[in-house]
């Protein structure tokens, strides 16, 4: 049994027309149910998540377009179009955009937990420093800055 209804999301929609503007990237929500969450992103030039950890999801990135600098547990990578990133439950991570384009992918998580409900709390947020805290309510906890 699954909470997901059959369907197809259209390539130009969001999932119940649902988008986010959070801090310059914009997420288009393409899937939701219980077991797994799936989003377009949108990363112009120069935008960035700093690194935070999912204690209770699993993360993945699929690159559509342009690059992504990533620091995942310590370690640098760069993801490129067709590339797929991988990041488990309680493994530090960061995704920064340094192309000097604008870089495109499908991100999705599972389970879903209360990553929507965060999303729609920091959508036209503002203030980096309240979505960190607001995030620290939903399970996804940024790290401090390096010393």
């Amino acid at each position: 049994m699954t909470d997901m209804p059959p369907g197809v999301t259209a390539s130009s929609e969001g999932f119940d027309d649902i988008v986010w503007n959070i801090l310059g990237q914009t997420y288009t929500l393409k899937q939701q149910s219980e077991a797994s969450m799936a989003w377009h992103a949108v990363f112009p030039d120069g935008t960035f998540v700093p690194p935070h950890v999912h204690p209770t999801q699993d993360e993945l990135v699929y690159v559509l377009s342009g690059r992504y600098d990533l620091w995942l547990d310590g370690k640098d990578f760069v993801a490129r179009a067709g590339d797929l990133v991988r990041m488990p439950k309680g493994l530090p991570h960061g995704i920064f955009n340094r192309s000097g384009e604008t870089a495109t992918s499908l991100f999705w998580v599972a389970p879903t937990r209360s990553l929507k409900t965060l999303f729609e709390r920091i959508h036209n947020v503002p203030d980096p420093q309240q979505v960190v805290r607001i995030a620290a309510e939903h399970e996804v906890n940024f790290l401090p800055p390096p010393a």
